[in-house]
């Protein structure tokens, strides 16, 4: 690996780093230039949700967490230069949402990856312009499973439903 590839690794990096503590902070504008104005994103949990502009994408993220308090992080980056101005990721991902309201407090714990395609811009920085977001237990699931009251075998040898004890 030559020392410009590093360097456009270690600047999609830092790129991540931003998006990430932005979001949390709630900075919408700054957040915007962190993506490509044509930014094709999928979130695959919230249910199936694409959205087809930065815009469109910022204005639903605002729209579906911007009263929560989050915590987002990103690890193990899987970065690779496709071209003098493209390049291509995959991050593990966590994050925590927590919704405060008059009926109490709901807390969401996500774990999954972001796919991301980046290209560089005419000004020399890297941006996102395609997002992809997969979850291995996704906030959908996490909603259903509170709904429904927990249950364990009342025998370690029960293996009926009439022998389950709701708690």
């Amino acid at each position: 690996m030559d020392i410009h590839t590093l360097s456009d690794i270690e600047e999609i990096k830092q790129l991540k780093a931003r998006y990430l503590r932005l979001v949390d902070e709630k900075n919408w504008d700054e957040w915007a230039d962190v993506f490509t104005e044509d930014l094709c994103a999928w979130l695959g949990d919230v249910p199936d949700q694409q959205l087809n502009s930065r815009d469109e994408f910022i204005t639903f993220i605002r729209r579906a967490i911007g009263a929560a308090v989050t915590i987002h992080h990103g690890h193990m980056p899987e970065i690779e230069i496709s071209g003098p101005d493209t390049a291509r990721g995959i991050w593990a991902m966590y994050d925590y949402v927590k919704f405060t309201g008059p009926n109490g407090i709901l807390e969401l714990d996500g774990y999954g990856h972001y796919r991301e395609e980046y290209r560089k811009g005419a000004d020399g920085r890297w941006r996102i312009c395609s997002l992809r977001l997969t979850r291995i237990l996704g906030m959908v699931e996490q909603l259903e499973m509170m709904s429904k009251k927990p249950t364990i075998p009342a025998s370690r040898d029960a293996s009926s439903e009439d022998q389950l004890v709701q708690l």
